[in-house]
Parts: structure tokens; sequence; C-alpha cells
């Protein structure tokens, strides 16, 4: 057999209080999808990023074609033929397409950008991906889903031997996620190596070759094809088996606790939406991409501010016109983009954890540090935040943890509604059980929840009862008796129409 394309031994990375990599390494052959998988916190980004050139080990070897290099800088390595597809989106939003997939490698002609070769060598790169739009069309003006094909294209455009796909289907659609597996395919029928990170083990089941496990920063094991399985992966990742993984206990609803007749919303103002939330209720709500999720609960928390329409938070009329008017209603939001909009990256634990309640604990302006300490103490403990301390910034926490520390935020005030947008988006399965777990407390103790998921076996396996939309409007809702996928798919694609 030939020499990996790509060989790392012994790769060790250490941050302030953490040590992200143990000794690991990993190795993958041309015309191979290898997966890289592991909980939150495991070292996968890291490692990624130490290949890619983006930061260096502090100890260990890299290999391409069995020959020892340093990778100093991104450029050292795309010019090797190693490519990385980041999770979080690396594009210049108010640049064209063509701009985007040639900045800093510009096609020039006489010292100028020689802007119709880079349109037309644009164009056969967006073909790869399947994306139809003109290279001139601004990146900003581009739904998530074409923006995530858009930096997949821009990985091609370098001619790689090895590309690393970083969670690439998180922003995507169903359909744009069959279009990258078919790219997969095709990138390995043409001997491209390539790397692929996911939470979501269907898709590595569906695409790889081998799957390599890491564990708290260190090799956990290795699965070849016909040994690449939920349960032998789960058992990799988390040292442990996970029985009763949507362990769902309904309980008895209360009194409503949300009501929610005739709201209008900016995005959909033809359908008026109708509904109600009991305590002790967890309400699903599904829909396929563009389905009018986000923008519900954006303008029942007064994000986006309804155009009409009443909400009554337990028993209370509301009308949101601002997040500090749903505060006080009772309502809290643990929104889809934690690292944009629920947590202060730069800033420690115990800060982001009082942020929300700053107002109501530490009166006449002065920081009650004692409340605050506390409060990041009973956070950490309550929701098993990993983190070396309440004085670590949440930038160097996983994602998991991060989403431990937007929850433990809001929970900080004793919301009476809790609205989750994606909660789980970018978490793994261990990760995954344990907000599971918190969600089943909070019901417990009498808080209604409305979450959105896009993942289908999360709404089914945590909902009382699911709420269908399709195009801004409520096409159907289902108990926990009839909740099945072909149901909520039927409503999903409003085939009853």
């Amino acid at each position: 057999m030939t020499a990996p394309v790509l060989q790392a031994e012994g790769l060790t990375k250490s941050y302030p209080g953490v040590r992200a990599l143990r000794g690991v390494g990993l190795s993958v052959q041309s015309g191979e999808v290898l997966a890289v998988i592991g909980e939150n916190g495991a070292g996968k980004s890291t490692l990624m990023k130490i290949l890619a050139g983006v930061q260096p080990p502090d100890s260990g070897e890299i290999r391409i074609s069995g020959a020892p290099v340093r990778l100093r800088s991104v450029q050292e390595a795309q010019a090797l033929g190693i490519a990385l597809i980041h999770q979080e989106l690396n594009l210049a939003e108010n640049l064209d397409v063509a701009d985007n997939l040639f900045l800093g490698r510009e096609r020039l002609r006489h010292g100028l950008i020689d802007t119709r070769r880079q349109h037309a060598e644009a164009r056969q790169h967006l073909a790869k991906v399947g994306l139809d739009v003109e290279p001139s069309v601004p990146v900003g003006t581009l739904s998530l889903g074409q923006r995530q094909l858009v930096e997949i294209a821009k990985a091609l455009s370098v001619d790689a031997r090895v590309v690393i796909f970083d969670e690439p289907t998180s922003s995507l659609s169903s359909g744009e996620a069959a279009n990258l597996f078919r790219v997969i395919r095709d990138l390995r029928s043409r001997g491209v190596a390539v790397i692929y990170i996911s939470h979501r083990l269907g898709e590595v089941k569906e695409l790889a070759d081998r799957v390599v496990v890491l564990r708290d920063g260190e090799n956990a094991g290795e699965l070849p094809r016909d040994e690449i399985h939920h349960a032998a992966m789960v058992r990799l990742m988390v040292g442990r088996d996970l029985t009763q993984f949507y362990a769902h206990q309904p309980l008895s609803p209360g009194r409503p606790m949300l009501e929610v007749d005739g709201l209008r919303t900016a995005a959909n103002p033809r359908h008026p939406l109708q509904f109600r939330v009991h305590a002790g209720e967890i309400v699903g709500v599904a829909g396929l991409v563009g389905a009018g999720r986000t923008e519900m609960l954006e303008a029942l928390f007064g994000v986006t501010p309804a155009l009409g329409g009443v909400v009554r938070v337990d028993g209370v009329e509301s009308r949101p016109e601002s997040p500090q008017d749903a505060i006080r209603a009772g309502l809290a939001l643990v929104p889809e983009d934690r690292k944009r909009q629920g947590v202060i990256l730069e800033m420690a634990v115990r800060e982001n954890v009082s942020l929300a309640a700053l107002r109501r604990d530490s009166p006449r302006g002065f920081l009650n540090r004692l409340w605050e300490n506390s409060l990041a103490a009973e956070t950490i403990r309550n929701l098993r935040v990993k983190t070396p301390s309440p004085l670590q910034s949440v930038q160097f926490l996983s994602g998991g943890n991060q989403q431990k520390v937007v929850l433990g935020k809001w929970l900080a005030l004793k919301p009476k509604v809790l609205l989750m947008d994606e909660p789980t988006r970018g978490i793994d399965v261990g990760a995954k059980h344990e907000i599971y777990r918190l969600m089943e407390d909070l019901a417990r103790e009498g808080v209604a929840i409305l979450f959105v998921s896009s993942e289908l076996e999360e709404v089914l396996g945590l909902s009382d009862r699911v709420l269908v939309l399709h195009e801004g409007r409520i096409t159907g809702e289902l108990p926990r008796s009839a909740l099945n996928e072909e149901a909520v798919l039927h409503l999903a694609t409003d085939t009853s129409a």
C-alpha cells in the first residue's frame, strides 16, 4: 500500500487551562472518506485546525505522502493540497461569489483582476457543488445553505488533495445535504482524500469508509467500514452505552402557560398563528427550511415584533415589542446561533451566566459579585459544564458546553416559558443527552417548553405534541400518540393542501 496522503502522529496541543490534544494520530489515503467523530471537547476541531495550518501543534509530526512537513500557515497547507471548510462560514459578505472563491489568489491580467477569467473559473467550481448562482452575485444576498456551498466550492478551487469538512451540513437543507454527499463521492472517485467531521452519525454511516473516534483529546478507537453503526460509534465516543436516549415521560399538562392567538409575524403576515403550550409540556415545532419556525420564536420574544395578535403568558396578556418585554413577561429564548446571539465569547463563564439577570439581582447599578459567583457555581454544577474555572473565557469551551452556558443564563431568570431554537445543533450525542435530561427536568418543574428542531428524530422523541409549519402557517398539530415521520413530513410538505 502506498503511503497515506496525510498522516499525523503524536499531536499535542494545549490552551490556557485546557489540554485539547494528547498524542493524537490519524491517517487518510487518497480516495478515502475518513470520518472523525467525538463529543464536544474531544479535540476534533483543534486537530483539523492543526492539519490545515491554522494553528501549530505543541508537539507531534505531520507527513504528506510520507514526507515530514511543517504547516506554519493556511497558505502553506493549501500549497501542499490541504483545504479546510470551517463549520463557521469564512466568507466576505460584501464581495461577490467569484471574489470570495479567489480571495488572496486573484486571477490577474496586467496587474489588474481579470474579472472575466475569475467568473469563468468560478462557474466551473460552482457547477461541481450544484450551486446555480451567478459569480457576480454578492455573497451577502445568498441563503445560509448557498453560502455553505460557496465555501465548499472555494475549497475545491485550490485543487486540494485533502479536503476537510467540519460539520458541513449544519446549515444545509436535506436537498442541499444530499447534493453535498454527491460532491464528496465525486471527490473520492477522483482520488481526493476527504476528512469528514459530523455529529450526525447517520451521515457518517452513509459516507465513511473508516471512522476515527476521539475522546477527551485522545484516540479512543477506530472502526472499519463494516463495523460502522450507531451503537459502536456512540460507545467509543462516550465510553458507555446511552440507553433510552429519548426517555421522555409525558406529564399531565397543567394550566395554559403560553397562549398565542392570531400572531402575525413580519416574515409571514398573511398566516396568523394560534396554539397553546401548557405548564409541564414539551411542544416541538417541525417544518422544512424556510417554514417560518425561527421567525415565530423571534416574534414571541420581541426580537422582530409581531404585526398583530395576542400573546398571553400564564394568563397575562403580553405584546413583546422587545426582548426586555418578553423577559418581564416570563419568556426566555435559547437562540439558534449561540456564538452570535447566545453568549459573548470573550467574556468568562461567570459573566455570561449572570448577564440576563443583572438588572434583577444587581440593583442600583452595582454588581453583586457574591451573587454572581454563587450563580456561576450553581450553573456549572447543575448543568455539568466542563470548564476549569468560572473565570474561563467561553470561547475556549466546546460547543456543547457553550450551549449549557446559554441555557444557564436564561434559567437564572426562572422563566415560565422556555423557547428553544435548534437547542442541540452542533452538539455531540453525549451533550444532547444532557440537554434532553435538562428539558425533562424543567418540564417536571412546570416550565412550558416550545422548541424548534430540524432533526425529526429529536422532535418525535421529545415532544408531547408537535406543531408543523409550512411556509409560515401551521398546517397541523399532532399528539404524541399520532407522531411518526410520515405524518410530520405529510404536513411539512403540505400535501394535504
